[in-house]
Parts: C-alpha cells; sequence; structure tokens
C-alpha cells in the first residue's frame, strides 16, 4: 500500500511542481551566478544582442537607420578607385551587397564582382543592422567614407565571415569603410 501510495503522490506532484515553475532555491543559485557568454561572443568583437528578426524575401523593400537625406551621390568604381578622395566625406553610394555577416548582419560588403576590394558598410554606433541573408540585395547607402588599416586580428575576424579583406603592396590589410547613418535594401 505504501509503494501505490508514493506513486499516486507522485503522480500529482509531478504535474503541480512543474506548473510551479522553477524552486526559489534554484532561482536564488541562478541569481548568484555570472551569464556565461556565449561561445560567439568570445571570438566576436561586436555585441550580440538578439537580431530583428527579420528575414527578407523577393520584392521586397527594407530600411534601416536615418533615412537618406540626399548626400552626395559617389559611384562604387569611384570610390574604390580614389577612397583618399572621399576620406571622412558624408556620400551615398549604391551597389550589390556582396556579404553580409553571418553572426548578426552588423556589416555588409559592397562590391561589383565576387573578387576583389569592395567598400565594407558598418551602421553608426552599432544602432541597427541588416539581415544576415542581405546578400544580392541592391543597396543605397548614406554615410562617411573611411579609409582604414585593419589589425590582423579583425581582418582575420572578416576573412572568417566570408569577407574580402584587401591587402596592400606591403601585406597589411587596408579596406575602403562606409559607417551608415542609413540603409535602403531592396529585391
Amino acid at each position: 500500500m505504501k509503494t501505490s501510495r508514493a506513486t499516486v503522490v507522485t503522480l500529482f506532484a509531478l504535474p503541480l511542481m512543474a506548473l510551479a515553475g522553477t524552486p526559489p532555491a534554484a532561482q536564488k543559485a541562478s541569481a548568484q551566478k555570472p551569464a556565461e557568454k556565449p561561445a560567439v561572443q568570445a571570438e566576436c568583437p561586436h555585441p550580440h544582442e538578439a537580431a530583428a528578426g527579420e528575414k527578407p524575401h523577393e520584392n521586397w523593400t527594407l530600411t534601416r537607420g536615418e533615412a537618406l537625406k540626399g548626400a552626395p551621390p559617389v559611384t562604387l568604381a569611384e570610390l574604390l578607385a580614389k577612397p583618399q578622395t572621399h576620406d571622412g566625406q558624408t556620400v551615398r553610394v549604391e551597389g550589390q551587397v556582396r556579404k553580409a555577416c553571418q553572426k548578426k548582419g552588423c556589416w555588409m560588403e559592397l562590391a561589383s564582382s565576387d573578387k576583389g576590394a569592395g567598400v565594407r558598410v558598418t551602421f553608426k554606433n552599432y544602432g541597427f543592422f541588416v539581415p544576415v541573408d542581405a546578400a544580392g540585395s541592391a543597396a543605397r547607402v548614406e554615410g562617411v567614407v573611411k579609409v582604414s588599416e585593419l589589425s590582423e586580428d579583425m581582418a582575420k575576424h572578416y576573412e572568417a565571415e566570408g569577407a574580402i579583406v584587401p591587402r596592400g603592396s606591403d601585406g597589411k590589410p587596408r579596406e575602403v569603410q562606409l559607417v551608415a547613418s542609413g540603409v535602403e535594401l531592396r529585391r
């Protein structure tokens, strides 16, 4: 009889415990432990909050950041050929998204072909992101041009995410960047 009473108590107690949630002792213990960083964050220099969750599909227009304000247009070819001329200036560039950050969408690369240099677009103060599958989209971007020499670690990080990082004749990684205040993507 003791066995059947224990079985009956167990059958009623388990569902009640599940409905009650985490026991207070476990809540207190988990509150005292510092949250562990995800493995991705340990190897990636940018923050990892939850992404916007929007996934583009065909025939869409997606805007991020500030509305485009009519900055002077510069062609992608001109920007890549003479980046020093535009360094520090706010411009508008249109082009094809060749790659986008596959972890969060915190950068994208505009280029006219699959090989060779492109313009890395990051987003002002990491204030917005693009979908991780934005590659292939047409982009219109306004932002400040920056000609930058990258550290080897940052170059390797970008390359691990699928980016093409150009190197100067001295072998140092250099790239043209655009810190975007606003982005429009179209498919």
